[in-house]
């Protein structure tokens, strides 16, 4: 994609921050409309397309975040950034939770993920109690900020996703927000803001994976080798299901320039 030129790659990146959002989205439940997306992202990308919509405060929230953490990936992740982007991702605030900073649950209230009927609940995973937020998240930043030469990029966006998810510092969002911190480390990663996959998207088609492989290591102790080998795994999915998507761009540019020469043909025999 790199030799295809810079339009090809906006447009590349386009479709995946799309597919992106979408997704991410749906893991939650949340359908959002693709035309509001594509739009809100094509905008912020500076780029002129036929067909663009007005786009709700939800759609404009979530690209907010996902536009800051691929695009400014070589900025410092802070807790501040982190409020901006939860604030955004809930701009009505509907359900009257905390908004832009951490939970503020006390231990006789703690944060569980739980399934099951009421009063019949199964607890799967119980996070950190919210007096610790404050030394566990900076903690996260720390590490997440700082440069280690023996820790491959890659292996650290799954390391930042499980840790971010594991200490569930907000009331709702997380797995929104991990998602784009680990979207961020593979920018990191790959040191580019183009996006020629959607981890988001491979992650949407094996939902059900997902969470089993997260709770698994949840109650495991923090062994994370079955989670780093998923991780992976799905990245090299999401690589090759891009391959799809690449080549109905590259063919509608390779179809631009035939009908481009077609039409030069045409003036050149006119004269």
């Amino acid at each position: 994609m790199e030799s295809l030129g810079f339009n090809l790659q906006k447009e590349a990146t386009l479709k995946n921050l799309t597919l992106d959002v979408l997704k991410s989205s749906e893991i939650e439940g949340e359908v959002l409309n693709h035309a509001q997306v594509r739009s809100s992202i094509a905008r912020r990308l500076g780029m002129d397309i036929a067909g663009l919509v007005p786009s709700d405060r939800n759609v404009e929230g979530i690209v907010d975040m996902l536009i800051d953490a691929t695009q400014n990936y070589t900025e410092p992740l802070t807790a501040e950034r982190l409020f901006r982007w939860h604030t955004a991702l809930f701009p009505a605030n509907k359900y009257k939770m905390t908004i832009g900073a951490w939970r503020t649950n006390t231990k006789n209230d703690p944060m569980q993920v739980v399934s099951g009927p009421m009063g019949n609940e199964t607890v799967h995973y119980q996070a950190p109690d919210s007096d610790r937020l404050d030394t566990e998240m900076q903690k996260f930043l720390d590490w997440f900020n700082a440069t280690d030469e023996m820790l491959d990029p890659v292996i650290k966006a799954a390391m930042a996703h499980l840790w971010f998810v594991a200490i569930y510092p907000f009331d709702d969002g997380n797995g929104r927000i991990g998602r784009a911190i680990a979207d961020m480390q593979l920018a990191r990663a790959d040191e580019t803001p183009y996006r020629f996959y959607s981890m988001s998207a491979q992650i949407r088609a094996e939902r059900n994976d997902y969470y089993d492989i997260l709770q698994k290591t949840e109650q495991s102790e923090l062994d994370l080798t079955g989670w780093l080998a998923w991780f992976l795994q799905c990245l090299d999915r999401s690589i090759s299901a891009a391959d799809n998507t690449l080549a109905l761009i590259i063919k509608k540019k390779k179809s631009g320039i035939l009908l481009q020469e077609s039409r030069l043909t045409n003036v050149r025999n006119i004269c």
